[in-house]
């Protein structure tokens, strides 16, 4: 396999590996893209404030989310329909997170089925994305599926009510893989109609917070609520029992003119305080990015498209490669700054510019 260097090594093979239809999803954002550039253009509005003379000598990049030790302060973000980077789809995604020692965040909407996806990397801790289908059942039926195979916490992505505009899908003629959805394949088998271009319809757009008590309370383990961009939101997601909150717009892939993540994290850590620990996606593609938002608040980043750069050309061992790539970045930078580990990374270590 060719030796990268960078993520943007990875994003350029990657497109040689799909087709373009799959490429306009997996690197779209909504109408015009404007909260797509923002979420990278936000890391340029931060500087780094690097302290010298201090011994590292030794510096890890292992931390916890949620108690469960990884390798590194960057997690797989849930992302659904991975089949069409490449025929393994998550299966190969997991054992990719597996080998590089970090969590997978796996979407209802996946390809492939919670235990094919645990049988693949039974050593590597995943937690589940929840998507609502309006009939609870199904949504329910992938949660205890994915429960009995050892997935350890609930990510409910709440900015998902209706579909965003991505005109960019539309002009391609992206269609998703929905017959190898076994989640939308469910809901349509219980009577399910299918709205507009695609089976998304089939999710319930009525939600509210007292869903994120039901989640905690029904299922007894930790909820993450993902898709905030507030301090009033994230105040809300811990009165209603979340344990950790995820600083995102979907990727710029929803409301397109949005605020960036790393624009807003400092006011929902500010919010959260310690009821729960802050997690942020959003144009993370070099190490340094991942040190900034560490030095703003934030527990952990997850990377989506980076990821599925490294599963479309590579399959699994693509992934680990991008993976580490950032892992290695991620060390140098903590060691740059004069910290041995993520915990010692601190607000003072950032500034704005």
């Amino acid at each position: 396999m060719e030796q990268l260097l960078t993520v943007d090594d990875a994003e350029r093979l990657a497109e040689q590996a799909v087709t373009p239809e799959a490429w306009s999803y997996m690197v779209g954002g909504a109408g015009d893209e404007r909260t797509l550039r923002w979420n990278r253009e936000a890391f340029s509005r931060f500087r780094l404030r690097p302290r010298v003379l201090v011994d590292v000598s030794s510096v890890s990049t292992e931390t916890t989310v949620l108690g469960t030790p990884v390798a590194m302060p960057a997690l797989v973000a849930p992302m659904a329909f991975q089949q069409i980077a490449h025929e393994e789809g998550e299966v190969a995604m997991a054992r990719g997170a597996g080998a590089a020692g970090t969590l997978m965040c796996v979407s209802t909407v996946a390809t492939a089925t919670p235990e094919d996806i645990a049988a693949s990397a039974p050593e590597a801790p995943r937690w589940l994305q929840i998507y609502v289908f309006r009939d609870r059942g199904v949504s329910d039926e992938v949660i205890e599926r994915a429960l009995a195979a050892g997935f350890s916490a609930l990510v409910l992505t709440a900015d998902l009510p209706v579909y965003g505009i991505r005109h960019r899908e539309s002009r391609t003629g992206f269609a998703a893989p929905e017959d190898d959805v076994p989640a939308i394949v469910a809901a349509r088998a219980r009577g399910g109609e299918k709205e507009g271009h695609h089976s998304l319809g089939l999710l319930e757009s009525g939600l509210e917070w007292d869903y994120v008590t039901e989640l905690r309370e029904r299922w007894d383990v930790p909820v993450v609520v993902k898709g905030l961009v507030t301090a009033e939101d994230a105040d809300l997601a811990c009165k209603y029992g979340a344990s950790g909150v995820v600083v995102s717009n979907h990727g710029g892939r929803q409301l397109d003119g949005a605020v960036a993540s790393l624009e807003v994290l400092p006011e929902v850590v500010d919010a959260v305080g310690d009821r729960a620990e802050v997690y942020l996606d959003g144009g993370v593609r070099r190490g340094t990015d991942v040190a900034m938002a560490l030095a703003l608040g934030a527990r952990a980043v997850l990377v989506g498209r980076p990821a599925l750069y490294g599963l479309a050309f590579g399959g699994s061992k693509g992934v680990e490669q991008v993976l580490e790539i950032l892992r290695e970045e991620t060390e140098n930078a903590l060691a740059l700054l004069g910290c041995r580990s993520p915990a010692e990374v601190t607000a003072a270590h950032v500034k704005q510019a």
